[in-house]
């Protein structure tokens, strides 16, 4: 076994073999994120013209879904065809040969027009190992409303400070609206995504030149002491329950001045079917603090196929389909163009059509532009990635990192100790790995 399978499979809590999909029926395992709750009720325009393949949705909670697709294909248990993964597992899993290239799609998908930031990440030596079914970065999202009303003008750019003052001017505890609304629940994909991309703008990083962990570091304790003040401050109770579904709804239902997450959450925030504030939201850039870096990240939830699947050349016609220009307009034409999967191709920010309809369009192609996943931190670091480190042992890392986290903001721990904590457990890891001797 590698070493990168070990640190992969220690990240998860699930093991063992499933046995290996039939050949024609398509196992496809994906996040109960919106858009793909969309996707599965839109696919019967695949069937409808591929009778010879069957579907099967396994469709759940981020964390587990990470657990399970993780394991599945570490121990080529072979239980699905297709997976929904992040830029974090494509070129980590493609190096390992656990994913089939993609270099065959047929012509009319028009690989080059992916955007080139979200297309690399998918990439490893030019070659595509997963397509992308909606690229983000995060930004801020607020009430335009309860801005007014609380003499709140915000800019296209704002600070921390900036965020703290209107953060406290918008909080209503009594008729529950809470000033700001962000990411609590423990994963590594959850609250250490978001709290990893503030610190980058507080001038933190995960690990100096030589991979020492840095959490003992004033950056970590200024960024982390700020996150806590807002959660509990301006936030709302049970913070840290909630993910970027909890917070969308929250939004939704008009109990937040502002939140700060993806920016694929704007055609949600919007939608008048499902937002009872859709015609009063404004969006701005990520928050920074003057030091070059703004708490955004860069990030693409995108199908994959694991090796080995004896479905191989059915599932490469279903993400073709999934992630085509035609399926945007299948969407376009069922839920409008404001509904369509954001930030993949070139094209759709180029369709007056959807420019149009999508108030949020500029400022997410703006944010998913200034993402630097090469360059993360003000500070030099050897790791590439925002939101995550792109090394194996990030996976088990990140997610023991996130329940101190989630600790502290739960009122268990003190900063201090969620920090040392993860001090000390991340530095652990990272000498069992061999990159600190």
């Amino acid at each position: 076994m590698t070493q990168t399978t070990r640190a992969l499979l220690g990240a998860t809590a699930l093991c063992g073999l499933a046995a290996a999909a039939q050949a024609e029926t398509l196992t496809i395992a994906t996040v109960n994120n919106g858009d793909m709750i969309r996707m599965q009720g839109l696919a019967s325009d695949f069937t409808d013209q591929h009778p010879d393949i069957e579907l099967e949705w396994v469709t759940l909670e981020e964390n587990v879904l990470r657990q399970r697709v993780t394991t599945d294909i570490a121990t080529r248990g072979g239980q699905y065809d297709v997976m929904t993964i992040g830029t974090y597992e494509v070129p980590i899993w493609a190096q390992q040969g656990w994913l089939v290239a993609l270099d065959d799609l047929p012509e009319e998908y028009d690989v080059d027009d992916l955007l080139p930031s979200i297309r690399e990440g998918l990439s490893v030596d030019g070659s595509l190992y997963a397509v992308p079914f909606y690229g983000e970065s995060s930004m801020v999202m607020y009430r335009t409303d309860l801005a007014e009303a609380a003499g709140v003008e915000f800019p296209e750019a704002p600070t921390w400070d900036f965020i703290k003052e209107a953060a406290a001017a918008m909080t209503d505890k009594e008729n529950e609206v809470y000033g700001i609304c962000m990411r609590g629940k423990a994963g590594w994909g959850e609250n250490t995504a978001f709290i990893t991309s503030m610190a980058n703008s507080y001038g933190a990083r995960w690990f100096d030149e030589n991979w020492m962990p840095q959490f003992d570091s004033e950056a970590w304790q200024t960024a982390f002491s700020d996150y806590l003040m807002l959660q509990n401050e301006y936030g709302a109770p049970g913070a840290a329950n909630n993910g970027f579904n909890e917070n969308l709804a929250l939004f939704q239902q008009g109990k937040c001045g502002m939140w700060i997450d993806a920016t694929v959450a704007a055609s949600f925030v919007t939608n008048p079917d499902d937002s009872t504030v859709a015609d009063s939201v404004g969006f701005a850039l990520a928050p920074d603090n003057g030091l070059g870096k703004r708490g955004n990240w860069l990030w693409a939830w995108s199908l994959g196929i694991p090796a080995g699947t004896d479905a191989e050349d059915a599932a490469k016609t279903f993400v073709a389909w999934a992630t085509s220009k035609e399926y945007a307009e299948l969407v376009a034409e069922n839920e409008g163009w404001a509904n369509v999967p954001p930030g993949t191709r070139t094209s759709l920010y180029e369709n007056p059509a959807y420019l149009d309809a999508a108030s949020f369009a500029e400022m997410t192609l703006e944010s998913i532009k200034a993402a630097d996943p090469k360059n993360p931190t003000v500070d030099p670091v050897p790791y590439t990635g925002i939101q995550f480190v792109a090394i194996p042992e990030f996976q088990g890392i990140g997610t023991a990192v996130g329940q101190q986290f989630a600790a502290a903001l739960a009122g268990q721990k003190s900063a201090e100790e969620a920090l040392q904590a993860a001090q000390d457990l991340t530095m652990q890891e990272m000498q069992a790995a061999g990159y600190i001797q």
